[in-house]
Order: C-alpha cells, then structure tokens, then sequence
C-alpha cells in the first residue's frame, strides 16, 4: 500500500504558511545582524542573537529577542537601534518574495545565557545571500556587531563575503555538533516537537501522535537537506556519521524543476500532491501480475522507477508517454528520492541494531507525502521493529546549536 495523496493535508499547511507569509519587500527593508561588543550590556542583553546555518539550498536564520531590551540608560541609540531590529523582524512574516519567518514555530519565553526571550525562526535561500549581505551593509550591521556564529557548508563559502561586504567575522562551529546541541536544546523546551505518524496509509485514520523523546538514546538521525547525511548517536556526546548520500531534497527540486518547469519547493510539492506516480513507476504487479509473496513484496511496490514506461528497457509507447502530466512526474519525483533514503535508513538502522530513527531537514517542510511514505516504509520493512519519527523545527536545530556554542564560548 502506499500513503495517502495528502492534498487536503498540504493545503492546510500551504494556506497556514501563506496566511503567516505577509511582510514588507525584502528589497527595501533588511536584517540586522550580531556579535560581540565591548560593551557588557550589549554582550549579554542589548545584543541581537543570531545563528546562522548556511546549507547548499536554503539558509536558516535564528534569532533571539530577549524580553527586556530597556536596561541601557547609557545608550539611547544602541536602545533604538535594538528595538527597530525587533520591530522589523516580528512584525513581519516575509521578507520579499523568498525570505519567511515561521511563525507557527517560534518559540516564546526561553532563556539563554539566564536571558528570557523569544526565538525566532527565518528562512531565505542560499542564492540570495549576495542581497542578503547588501541589505546588512544598508543598514548598518558592522557599526553594531563584529561577530556572526554559523555552521553549515555556507559559513566557510561565504566567508570572505562577510568581510569584505560588512566587515564581520564569522564564528563558525561544527554542523553535526550545533545540529545535536540544537535538537536536545528544542525537544527539551518543546513538550510536542517529537511525533510520529500513524497509519499513514489511510487517509480516514492517518493522525499525527506525540512521542515522548525525553529518552531518546541511541537513535539514528538522517537529515535531509540538499543531500542526505546519516548520524548514529548514541549519547549527548558520542555520535558517528555512518552513511549518507548525494540523492537528496536538492536532487527533487532540481529534477522538479527540469522536468516540471516548476520555480519553487512549495511548487514542486503541489504538483505531487495532485499526481499519481503509477503512471511513470513500474510497480511489482507490473510484472508479477500481483504480490511476490515469496519474498513479501506487495503489488504495489515500486519495483523500477520511472520505468512504467518502459519495455524491457525500450521508450516504445510515445501515446503512453504523451499522458504522463507534470503532477505525475513530481510525484514519481518524490517517490524515488523518498524511496531511496528510506531504504538507506533502514539499512543503517539495522547495522546499528537502532530502532528509533528521526528524520530532519527542510526537504520534510510542507511535505506530508514524504514523511508519511517514510513513517510506512519504516514500519512495514522492519516489521513493526523500527519507527520513524519526524521533528517540528525540521531544519532549524543547526542554526540554534550553533549559536548555543557561541554563548558557551563566551562564558568561557
């Protein structure tokens, strides 16, 4: 069997994200950054937090606005200025057409550094971080802050960018490092960030549950990002990548894009959610006229990608071919990268001898269809040994890690 077509799920989330997505231009407005200061109070209250995880696609942004920013009787123009940045930045919930801020997941009244505050989450793509520099040199961002913490591939690109643009140094830290400090620093101020889906099959009692992961040791962690990275952590401290690979959420967008003509994610996933991937994948029926029950293969499995096609290896049906839609091929799209980092999941869960793994990263954002294909495979593979579990801030956990680390540095 395979998960339902989570239309009816992908518009709730499209139409939450597009209610909270209303902003003013990103061209005209731009956002502050952060650092360290002489200054005591700026180093511990009157300072912007943020933390950037610089990906290959998409850059996530986090940002801490501590509650009380009215303590400096010194500064009045460091006050303002602080309080422009707060207003711009939560007053708005898109940054032209491609920067976001998730409203649904901020955070309220957590504490850093003994500062309670608010964490917000942004999020803008890795192409946009020219304009994103020249916007921080607009306003100003180098006669507040010196110093950016980041992780991520990005803060090794883009680091002379930084300083030749805006005069900033970027503090950069481990990504396995600030993803696991940011994952343990979420899920334990976040009462439901763990869940899993149940019956992910059936769209008439597919619901989603809150898992309790406040005992989570070991587990196997795969985060989907442009690529796919596989972690084995085994503890607060002691963790291994042990697999990955190339096929990730940037392999569906870009073969989206090229076969679709789509322009964006969220494009590329409503044109799945209306497609049927039978009609580009040979299934196991397909060619035993049913199950394999031998090897317990059930006829709708997907025993070839985008070969439905196909006979015996030969494109020998152009009128088959010609009722193939763009819905149909985004949808086989997904079902093929989905498959695969399924599949190399559950074999890297089985080498551990691990039963719980956590997929993570933006590939999962608005993407039921994933996730629920996921939550099955896991299951149904394993015999009911393994469970897929997903978390709520999906990619963000880098961006708070690292800049966690940043603070522990200071105190030290």
């Amino acid at each position: 069997m395979a998960p339902h077509s989570c239309k009816g799920c992908l518009r709730d989330i499209i139409a939450r994200m597009s209610s909270e997505n209303k902003g003013i231009p990103m061209e005209v407005n731009g956002i502050e950054g952060n650092g360290i200061t002489d200054n005591p109070f700026m180093s511990v209250i009157g300072m912007p937090w943020f933390g950037m995880d610089i990906g290959g696609t998409l850059c996530k942004l986090v940002y801490f606005e501590p509650k009380d920013i009215s303590k400096n009787k010194n500064d009045a123009e460091v006050e303002q200025t602080l309080r422009n940045i707060r207003r711009y930045l939560t007053k708005n919930s898109a940054y032209g057409s491609t920067g976001h801020r998730d409203i649904h997941l901020q955070m309220d009244n957590v504490s850093i550094r003994g500062i309670l505050g608010t964490l917000h989450f942004i999020r803008f793509p890795t192409s946009e971080m020219k304009n994103f520099l020249v916007l921080a040199k607009y306003k100003g961002m180098a006669k507040l802050v010196s110093t950016v913490c980041a992780t991520g591939g990005g803060a090794y690109k883009f680091e002379e960018d930084f300083k030749r643009e805006v005069n900033m140094k970027l503090a950069k830290f481990d990504e396995f490092e600030s993803l696991l400090k940011g994952l343990q620093y979420i899920d334990a101020r976040s009462p439901t960030e763990c869940y899993y889906w149940a019956n992910p099959t059936d769209e008439s009692k597919c619901t989603k549950v809150n898992y309790d992961f406040s005992k989570p040791y070991p587990f196997l962690l795969v985060n989907i990002g442009s690529g796919v990275s596989v972690l084995a952590v085994y503890s607060e401290k002691n963790y291994k990548r042990i697999s990955g690979t190339s096929i990730g959420g940037g392999t569906f967008l870009g073969l989206c894009c090229l076969l679709t003509g789509c322009n964006s994610f969220e494009e590329a996933i409503e044109l799945a959610a209306e497609g049927d991937h039978t009609h580009v994948d040979k299934l196991v029926r397909d060619i035993y006229g049913g199950d394999y029950e031998k090897f317990g293969l059930p006829g709708d499995l997907v025993a070839s990608s985008f070969s439905a096609l196909c006979s015996f290896g030969q494109m020998n049906s152009r009128e088959r071919r010609s009722k193939v839609s763009r819905q149909d091929l985004a949808r086989a799209t997904l079902v093929t990268i989905t498959n695969n980092i399924g599949s190399i999941a559950r074999m890297c869960a089985t080498q551990e001898k691990i039963e719980n793994v956590v997929f993570i990263g933006n590939f999962l954002r608005v993407n039921p269809i994933a996730m629920k294909m996921l939550a099955y495979a896991m299951d149904y593979w394993s015999k009911g040994t393994m469970k897929a579990l997903f978390l709520e801030h999906e990619g963000y956990f880098g961006a708070v890690g690292c800049l966690l680390q940043f603070h522990e540095d200071l105190k030290s």
